[in-house]
């Protein structure tokens, strides 16, 4: 039996988007976590190399205008809201517009592909705060799955990285390697999700469709403490390592992970992982986040149709078959370490001792 929604909201992190809102953004993201004023300045100084903006914000308007026109030729025909953990719109600016509306209910597109407590479990916490903060008549908010192994999904993705392995000279594929890269977590909140899986799960997906081009997982933007584990490797030891190794010909670079060229993306992989490969002589090419693609784009309209419409038949590739829509209570779980204050480390927040964002 088909549910009612009357609303779609996107969800996402949010970032400056001048040189103003710098500091700002930064300090909403460190609140409650015993960081260095000097440490978050560092950060500060990449988000200025682009200029003070991050394009996070921009990039997502692209997304939703993609959707909106994608919504308006197929259905179903809801309005997409914007709000965002960290920068405005805010959830609560969201909720609160939603509800001026008359918007009952709303299903939620998370712009995190991969479950684990900041791409998933932190989200819907920051909705009920805003649902609490907005008060009765607040819209209930229902997510759609996570898309990690969706048909479409692998599709654009394998699009993208075949034309970034296209852009590395023919003389130089003898040892091309595809590095899937994606945000370093801790291992206690790695443990405690299924994060790690589907990010192996889906880049084995991509290689195969690629006629199984030989690929690695790595991370980038650690932001912890050296003495907290985090899922490793580094992408740049990684391709010291292969290329002290004589393993490597070219570099072809994957920002799995992630759904937009944002900065993260911009400065660990156009700048530092790029530095790195021209140090080392090795041709490097990196593939376009998913973005706006229009595969993409079909998949996340698909998923709301199939969130409404409570569908049995659910496309999903490989092994694990799809992920759930509404979250088990013990699904990413964020055990933190003790003398830690706040929330987990996130997206762009910096830690002493560790990796700016």
């Amino acid at each position: 039996m088909a549910e009612s929604y009357d609303a779609i909201l996107f969800v996402s992190f949010g970032g400056p988007e001048k040189k103003e809102d710098v500091i700002p953004f930064l300090e909403n993201v460190l609140r409650g976590k015993n960081v260095p004023r000097e440490r978050m300045l560092e950060v500060a100084e990449h988000y200025y190399h682009f200029g003070g903006a991050s394009p996070i914000n921009e990039q997502n308007r692209q997304i939703i205008s993609a959707l909106e026109k994608e919504l308006a030729e197929h259905g179903p025909h809801l309005k997409v809201y914007w709000g965002n953990r960290n920068w405005s719109p805010y959830f609560t600016d969201a909720l609160q517009e939603m509800k001026e509306a008359g918007v009952k209910r709303a299903i939620a597109f998370f712009t995190s592909v991969f479950s684990c407590y900041s791409g998933c479990r932190q989200y819907r916490e920051n909705i009920s705060a805003a649902q609490a903060e907005v008060g009765e008549g607040a819209p209930e908010v229902n997510k759609v799955r996570m898309p990690y192994n969706h048909p479409l999904f692998i599709e654009a993705q394998t699009e993208l990285t075949r034309a970034a392995i296209e852009a590395i000279p023919s003389d130089a594929r003898s040892k091309l390697k595809i590095l899937f890269t994606a945000h370093s977590i801790p291992i206690s909140m790695a443990e405690n999700s299924r994060y790690e899986r589907q990010l192996r799960e889906a880049a084995r997906l991509v290689s195969e469709s690629l006629g199984n081009t030989p690929w690695e997982l790595v991370y980038q933007s650690r932001s912890g403490p050296p003495q907290q584990p985090w899922l490793e490797p580094d992408i740049r030891d990684r391709l010291d390592e292969l290329h002290q190794a004589g393993e490597i010909s070219a570099a072809v670079i994957v920002p799995l992970g992630f759904v937009s060229d944002h900065l993260e993306v911009l400065y660990d992989l156009d700048v530092e992982a790029a530095d790195r490969c021209s140090e080392l002589g090795i041709p490097f090419s990196r593939a376009r986040a998913v973005g706006t693609h229009p595969k993409f784009i079909q998949m996340i309209r698909e998923l709301i149709v199939e969130r409404m419409e409570l569908a049995d038949v659910r496309p999903a590739l490989g092994t694990y078959g799809p992920s759930h829509d509404v979250c088990p209570v013990d699904c990413c779980l964020y055990p933190r370490p003790q003398g830690r204050p706040g929330g987990p480390p996130a997206p762009g927040t910096p830690a002493p001792g560790g990796r700016p964002a």
